[in-house]
């Protein structure tokens, strides 16, 4: 049988914001008690006094990960691209093949971008503004989800045995959430990160992870 506490822990385990913010010390247990009462009181399926929230509040025992920052400011270089396109096709017996047609007919472009990801269901392609009259060619045949314009991107040249530093993502995305900055899309390598935005936003998200280097 779930018991309050078990409610309010669950509540805090999903909402890393919070958890990070309990572990700093740094919440005014009444005040959240308040503000996530009506959801404690929806899952109980009955009412529930602040004072039992205060009460597994604080007998809740933070995840203490604790980040690197010497790892967040050996981030290399910031490259920042505008004018892509992003598409999404579904998955066919021809979506290879036209893949393989549009790496071909791009070969011996310079200074043009092209990434191509897929997983069981869609084919995800993103490409320089230039190259879409070249991609509805190439994949005319396939049905497309969802096209996405004027995306623009910040590459990031991550720092050696980045894949062993705990809460380097976590905490770039933490930061582009608190100011809310969405982002679109990611791709990464072993060596580079990059994300995807709205052109309105990139000029605030480069700001905001050039000063992490700092």
């Amino acid at each position: 049988m779930k018991t309050i506490t078990t409610c309010v822990h669950d509540i805090i385990r999903h909402q890393p914001f919070l958890d990070d913010a309990i572990a700093r010390d740094i919440v005014n247990f009444s005040g959240l008690a308040e503000d996530i009462q009506p959801q404690v009181e929806k899952e109980m399926r009955k009412p529930v006094k602040q004072g039992s929230i205060i009460m597994a509040l604080r007998r809740y025992a933070p995840r203490r990960t604790k980040i690197n920052m010497q790892h967040l400011r050996e981030l290399g270089d910031i490259v920042v691209r505008s004018g892509i396109t992003e598409y999404t096709f579904l998955n066919s017996n021809t979506i290879i093949a036209n893949k393989a047609k549009l790496l071909d007919a791009v070969k011996d472009q310079t200074g043009v971008y092209l990434n191509y990801s897929s997983n069981y269901q869609e084919s995800n392609i993103l490409v320089s503004s230039s190259l879409t009259n070249l991609v509805e060619d190439c994949f005319r045949n396939e049905r497309r989800v969802s096209i996405k314009e004027e995306l623009s991107s910040i590459t990031i040249a991550l720092p050696k045995n980045s894949s062993q530093f705990v809460g380097l993502y976590f905490y770039l995305f933490k930061l582009l959430a608190y100011e809310g900055i969405p982002i679109f899309e990611m791709i990464s390598t072993s060596n580079y990160f990059a994300l995807f935005l709205e052109k309105e936003y990139v000029n605030q998200a480069f700001l905001l992870i050039n000063e992490i280097k700092k």
